[in-house]
């Protein structure tokens, strides 16, 4: 039998396969969520490290600009305060005068200070002379000596001076019980409740003199 010498290639309809190279066919699999995952990693870490950027530049710029304020020497304390521009001066130092009422002394606490228990001293400055009330944080005390008479020594009578940091008030936290003015307890110095308490405008400084010789803070309410 005689043997055909036709080709396929030899036909006009012949298509090589270096002309037309095959292609991957998709079979319709989804990818998994671990590859997404790794996709999200290099986002995700280029988004944080753009955030830490920022946010050292405003720290670094905050820590100046407060540091400046600091070497600033200390202005006196005008006799009413716009609590609305108390931005403009956090940390700055002022100092006032008048006489500590005692008797209307608050604490606030439970405060831990070096592994004991204690509490704030939260004392009304009467300034006089139609001049802003101030409520000044004297620092912390042990848990012994809550009764005044325990530390008469911690009670100066007649005129004083103070001063501290004006600051902007505190937020309180989620963890923090609600004060109970009505039954003396306060868990946190809460500016403006003290302001309402006491028929003040709410206003905040960081004070120098403390009673246990370490830093406290001086709340300022104008008087209605």
């Amino acid at each position: 039998m005689k043997r055909s010498s036709h080709s396929p290639a030899d036909s006009s309809n012949f298509i090589s396969i270096v002309d037309n190279p095959p292609e991957p066919v998709r079979v319709g699999k989804r990818h998994g969520p671990g590859v997404i995952i790794l996709a999200l990693i290099p986002i995700t870490a280029f988004a944080l490290g753009t955030w830490q950027v920022f946010r050292l530049g405003w720290k670094t710029d905050l820590i100046a600009r407060f540091e400046d304020r600091l070497i600033k020497p200390p202005l006196p304390l005008p006799p009413r305060i716009d609590p609305d521009a108390i931005k403009d001066f956090d940390y700055r130092k002022v100092y006032t005068e008048g006489r500590l009422k005692h008797e209307q002394e608050m604490l606030i606490g439970p405060r831990i200070h070096d592994g004991n228990d204690g509490y704030l001293v939260v004392t009304p400055l009467e300034r006089g002379d139609g001049a802003s009330t101030v409520l000044v944080n004297r620092g912390w005390i042990p848990k012994d000596k809550k009764t005044q008479a325990d530390r008469k020594e911690g009670l100066p009578r007649g005129q004083v001076t103070v001063e501290g940091l004006l600051r902007e008030p505190w937020k309180q936290n989620l963890f923090t019980p609600r004060n109970r003015p009505e039954r003396g307890e306060f868990y946190f110095p809460d500016v403006r409740q003290m302001a309402e308490l006491t028929g003040s405008e709410a206003v905040q400084t960081y004070s120098k003199r403390t009673i246990e010789k370490r830093r406290a803070f001086l709340l300022v309410g104008l008087r209605r």
